[in-house]
């Protein structure tokens, strides 16, 4: 035998002949647990790779299946059946270049019947016999990277402990036929692969010296000429514009997007659209496989006297075979970045390490040459260490851990300036943007921000001169005070405007004009001017929202006439009036409201919490539509009513859609952008189902509906609280509240029907019970009165659940249909008055947040009609039952016990019963519903006031020291 001395480079284990997994050798790990709990997470994502740490090496299957590691078995994966060949790429010292060296053996599972088979060994044995077998490859790979043999004979050596095999020649036979053919086959395809990445190379090579003459010989001026002559995109830096006009000379001239028909523009690998899917919204078609002309390129005049026409000509001619781009490999988030780790970060600065590495970078201990400095969220309070306060004498961005993490979720390094926290340490700091605070700092934040705009007559707070008594110009019927929106994702657009005529207390005029991003105002631009002539000053305020709309101030402010063009601004319509998150009772006018009001004390409590701002200002975080910069309670109806349309076209759009792939995705896109225009957000995206919809649009719709009309019973009661305002916003409600006694048979009732039929909310792992706080009796006026419900068919108490935000609205108008029809709870039937007969599918939407847990649901009494259809699945079409009006009952899949149900007064069905499975298994629904179609033919009779409560807690009620 001969001794060759070898390093050891690289290990490959060869699984059925030709699957090939790569090597992973990053961290050393102490313990069988951390090794075991890199298992499952590898599992978990799939990943084929082989681990090797220490001297154990592991094989992951991408699947349950697992060999190698193990005195405890982690649970869900089995040792397999494997005869595996295994090779080792040496490199060899004296001839300086790679070989690969081969051994056979392996683990030895051959799934014969000896001992030295799988199957003939104990589950337990199994184990050890895995990780012994494993152990005895690695040891012999080690003896090999110290000058010791590569043989055959240990792979005897490892069935030592067990019986010889005995094989009969048929079956040897037999395995060497499978062998030769495997290796045959293998041989083939590695032949292929080597081909075909000889045929990469070759391309890849000839294209750089083809860019290479090309830049030699050709100005960036005539590469933009033959883009245009060939009807290419020929705008950008000249940067951009060598590699794109490269790219069609050498492979093709671009066909145009087939989504929108706009002309695609080359960036790396990759191409995109840039043009326009309509006004509203930018095209978001990308690929790596763009659609290419068949036909010659065109050369202009200046380009036909150079000495690379021919070349030119040649490459561009169709009828030769053009090669394909080939695509290379992926760049990483971190690609030549250096960065720089300060702080106590939440994980250590060895794991970062390494992910950065993974990801292509590389990390500096000092801040000299790097990208940016990451800090954690706490360098904000501790003012910034040495490191930080270096960074910001240099000008190196500084930015939140949270940049590292989403750089690798998204796959490309994220904009650093999104993540800055150096304004935080700076003396005069600006901040976190909303979208980049976590959701529990940003409702801190906006809960408590001073909205700038209460309503079209309100004068932006940062001007300072609300205070001293200035207001908004009016002239010739005309309020010069404009909010403009813009969302396009793709452009990373999601902006406001502020425009403002603004005439002080002294008579003097000034122009405010403040731009920003939404949910980033302190980094907004404003600028404040006084001005002398009124009409020059009316003069310039059109010209501006001319320009940053495309249209006339004069015939939008009169008469609303307004077209959207693309990349511009359009009108958020605010109403004349005071938005509730000014208007509304704040924290310190709470006690005193209710203490000076004429109202009964149970009652008046009640009201405090519909009059306060903080449900308010709650609902509208929630729905991510709270920045202080749009006043989004006090919109016109004209505004409200575009939102609902545009709404309910895209939903009968996307119900009758046939396209797919990337032309639907464009549908979708284009109405997110559409929709955030008209309902700014801090945290915009792009809608992709149904589920997106309903809660984001459907449903924040309705809530920002019924927050304009609480703004407008509301009113102004940030004065003083003498005058009783919680009586007089009591007696605009136009109906009676009375609080039920608790000894009642109908306060009973009731809480015997919420116990019944409530489960648990679920957030996260807890589980929140309820419990009643009070109960009021109501009769809205809007509603038919219970003498009159009585004389209709098929009545029945039922829970309608609702936010508190939307409750004043309910009170004096009563229930309003569904905004539209989506096949998801709630909306299922089209345009219709919702209600369960589970208190638990109330819940749902009474439940406001962990922190908050008081909540309303409302009991209503139904009258179904002569006619009630059942359905267990979504109805095909709504419109039909929208005009007979008929009573629909959605059956789910759990149903209160029929034999637990009574009737109550005036002929009354109460369902209430505990909940059940029923046998509609497969309903997409959880628990009954039914639909209602005029709103005469519901009447709320009760508001339940609840606590939600956390269920099987323990707290800890030891005293300190103990």
């Amino acid at each position: 035998m001969v001794k060759e001395k070898y390093e050891l480079r690289d290990l490959y284990i060869v699984l059925s002949e030709h699957d090939i997994f790569d090597v992973v050798k990053e961290e050393e790990w102490s313990s069988s647990s951390d090794i075991r709990a890199l298992f499952v997470e590898k599992r978990e994502k799939q990943t084929n790779k082989i681990c090797v740490y220490g001297c154990f090496v592991e094989v992951f299957l991408g699947s349950t299946e697992f060999a190698g590691f193990g005195a405890v078995q982690p649970q869900g994966f089995v040792v397999v059946d494997l005869a595996v060949r295994t090779e080792v790429v040496l490199h060899d010292e004296r001839k300086g270049r790679g070989e690969r060296k081969g051994f056979a053996g392996g683990l030895g599972f051959t799934g014969g019947g000896d001992s030295g088979g799988y199957d003939s060994i104990s589950p337990d044995t199994r184990k050890w016999k895995a990780m012994e077998y494993w152990i005895w490859e690695v040891m012999l790979i080690n003896q090999a990277s110290d000058g010791v043999n590569v043989v055959h004979e240990t792979r005897s050596e490892a069935h030592s402990a067990s019986e010889e095999r005995k094989v009969t020649r048929k079956q040897q036979a037999e395995s060497n036929s499978q062998e030769s053919a495997s290796h045959k086959k293998a041989k083939t395809e590695e032949e292929e692969e080597e081909e075909g990445t000889d045929h990469e190379d070759g391309i890849r090579a000839e294209f750089e010296k083809f860019c290479k003459t090309i830049t030699e010989h050709l100005s960036v001026k005539q590469m933009r000429e033959i883009l245009e002559a060939n009807g290419q995109y020929s705008k950008g830096e000249d940067d951009a514009v060598v590699p794109r006009c490269q790219d069609i000379m050498f492979f093709g001239p671009l066909d145009n997007c087939p989504i929108c028909g706009g002309k695609l523009e080359c960036s790396g690998d990759s191409y995109h659209c840039v043009g326009d899917y309509s006004e509203w919204s930018s095209c978001i078609y990308s690929t790596k496989e763009p659609p290419r002309r068949e036909e010659s390129l065109k050369l202009p005049k200046s380009v036909e006297s150079t000495p690379v026409s021919d070349l030119i000509k040649k490459r561009g001619n169709p009828n030769k075979s053009r090669p394909r781009k080939e695509i290379s490999a992926p760049r990483k988030p971190f690609d030549g970045m250096m960065i720089s780790l300060a702080g106590r970060l939440t994980r250590k600065h060895q794991y970062w390490k390494s992910k950065i590495e993974k990801f292509g970078g590389k990390v500096n201990n000092s801040v000299t040459g790097v990208a940016c400095v990451v800090v954690s969220p706490a360098e904000r309070d501790r003012g910034g260490s040495s490191k930080v306060a270096e960074a910001l004498e240099k000008g190196i961005p500084v930015v939140r851990e949270a940049w590292l993490s989403d750089s690798i979720e998204m796959e490309e390094a994220q904009p650093l300036d999104a993540y800055d926290v150096a304004s935080d340490i700076a003396v005069e700091g600006k901040g976190i943007p909303l979208d980049k605070m976590d959701p529990s700092a940003e409702a801190l934040e906006t809960v408590t921000a001073e909205l700038k705009v209460f309503g079209k007559r309100g004068v932006h707070r940062d001007t300072k001169m609300q205070d001293e008594g200035a207001r908004i110009l009016e002239k010739d019927g005309l309020l010069y005070n404009c909010a403009l929106s813009v969302c396009n994702q793709k452009n990373k657009l999601n902006d406001f405007c502020i425009m403002q005529l603004i005439m002080s207390s002294e008579n003097r005029l000034h122009m405010y004009y403040r731009r920003g991003r939404n949910g980033d105002s302190l980094r907004a631009h404003d600028k404040l001017e006084e001005w002398e002539n009124v009409d020059d000053a009316i003069k310039e305020f059109a010209r501006l929202f001319e320009e940053m709309t495309g249209n006339e101030f004069e015939p939008w402010e009169r008469e609303k006439k307004i077209h959207k063009k693309h990349h511009k601004f359009y009108p958020i319509d605010i109403d004349d009036g005071v938005e509730v998150r000014h208007g509304a009772l704040g924290l310190r006018q709470l006690g005193s409201a209710a203490a000076h009001s004429k109202l009964d004390s149970v009652v008046a409590n009640f009201m405090k919490v519909l009059c306060s701002q903080e449900i308010y200002r709650y609902a509208l975080m929630e729905l991510g539509h709270d920045s202080p910069e749009i006043p989004i309670g006090m919109l016109t109806n004209l505004h409200l009513r575009r939102c609902e349309e545009i709404l309910q076209h895209f939903v009968e759009k996307i119900k009758s859609m046939k396209e797919t792939g990337p032309k639907a995705e464009g549908v979708w896109y284009e109405f997110s952008q559409m929709w955030f225009t008209l309902m700014p957000s801090t945290r915009p995206f792009t809608f992709r189902d149904y589920a997106d919809l309903t809660e984001h649009a459907a449903s924040a719709y309705e809530t920002i509906r019924d927050i304009n009309f609480a703004s407008r019973i509301i009113e102004d009661m940030s004065g003083s609280t003498l005058d009783d305002p919680l009586f007089e916003c009591y007696k605009k409600l136009l109906c009676s509240i009375s609080p039920l006694e608790k000894k009642s048979d109908d306060y009973k009732m009731i809480v015997n029907y919420l116990e019944k039929t409530y489960e648990p909310v679920q957030v996260g792992d807890m589980s929140y019970g309820v419990s009643v706080e009070n109960i009021f009796a109501v009769e809205v006026s809007a509603c038919p009165s219970l003498d009159e419900i009585k004389e209709l068919p098929n009545k029945v108490l039922l829970w309608c659940g609702t936010r508190s935000s939307n409750l004043l609205r309910h009170l004096q108008k009563g229930f309003l249909p569904s905004v539209c029809s989506l096949p998801v709870s709630g909306y299922m039937f089209g345009r219709a008055i919702v209600c369960s007969d589970a208190a638990a599918e109330a819940a749902r939407y009474g439940f406001t947040a962990v922190d908050r847990p008081e909540g309303f649901l409302v009991l209503a009494v139904a009258s179904l009609g002569e006619e009630i259809k059942e359905f267990p699945s979504p109805p095909e079409d709504t419109r039909a039952l929208e005009e007979k009006k008929v009573g629909v009952k959605g059956l789910g899949r759990k149903k209160t016990n029929e034999k637990e149900h009574f009737v109550w007064k005036d002929d009354i069905k109460v369902p209430c019963g505990k909940l059940i499975p029923s046998e509609h298994k497969d309903s997409v629904l959880e628990y009954n519903e039914y639909a209602v179609y005029d709103p005469q033919q519901v009447s709320i009779r009760y508001l339940v006031a609840v606590k939600f409560d956390e269920q099987d807690a323990v707290y800890d009620t030891a005293e300190p020291g103990q």
